[in-house]
């Protein structure tokens, strides 16, 4: 998906401490300082930069040239290094081997179909070192079929206001987002922007059979920032792959 406004808003929008829970989360599965790590849509690369200040070799891809100028600005103001390259991550080229992967923030529910998130894990696959690690999560089925069901979020400062309603979307299992954000001008005055954005999810079963068939040898999988087998109520659904 390709970001029009959204990413002018996005680290207001964010809490910023779902970043420190992710970066967290992948901490024990991080390299020895100076191994290659690779963040997946990497957006406006909060959870890289964290990362290469931390004394890794960090790339990150990403499908949105909008992220893309916003992470590289952002990378200039932390005075980090970043690759930074627009690729998509179902056919993501050979970009090295690396020792770490991650792909955060239920990016995968952004693929459309089947054949993109298998072709992202063959991708994923094919840049891990030989003992490399694949860290991503997922939106739960019962989070996608329920909580987002005619869900509804205001917020709002003085820059800037933001209205998100979610509908059932076409697919099983899918949800479509409509956001809104008002943007507050020079003038005092508010301008109006409008983007559509579309998630897909799959049963916790189904990623797995995605996973062996991609090539990983062990499957780890847990729920909600914690160590924990998934229940039929936990919202955001972990993997960790291991080549």
């Amino acid at each position: 998906m390709s970001y029009e406004y959204f990413p002018n808003f996005y680290d207001a929008l964010m809490d910023e401490e779902l970043y420190d829970n992710w970066f967290t989360f992948a901490t024990p599965y991080l390299p020895r300082k100076g191994g290659k790590v690779l963040d997946v849509a990497c957006g406006t690369a909060e959870l890289a930069v964290r990362m290469a200040k931390r004394g890794f070799e960090v790339t990150g891809i990403d499908l949105s040239e909008e992220m893309l100028s916003v992470a590289s600005d952002k990378a200039f103001q932390e005075d980090v290094s970043i690759l930074l390259l627009q690729q998509d991550m179902s056919e993501m080229e050979q970009l090295g081997d690396y020792d770490l992967v991650t792909c955060f923030c239920d990016s995968l529910n952004y693929l459309e179909t089947e054949e993109a998130v298998h072709g992202t894990l063959l991708s994923v696959y094919k840049n891990l070192k030989a003992d490399g690690v694949f860290l991503f999560d997922v939106h739960s089925v019962y989070k996608i079929d329920h909580l987002f069901k005619n869900y509804s979020y205001g917020d709002s400062d003085e820059e800037i206001s933001c209205i998100w309603n979610s509908f059932e979307g076409e697919f099983p299992h899918s949800v479509e987002h409509e956001l809104t954000f008002f943007k507050q001008n020079l003038d005092g005055s508010y301008h109006r922007y409008d983007e559509l954005h579309k998630e897909r999810t799959y049963p916790v079963e189904w990623y797995q059979k995605a996973i062996h068939d991609a090539g990983f040898s062990k499957i780890k999988i847990c729920a909600d920032f914690t160590d924990f087998e998934p229940t039929k109520t936990s919202e955001r659904i972990f993997f960790i792959c291991e080549k």
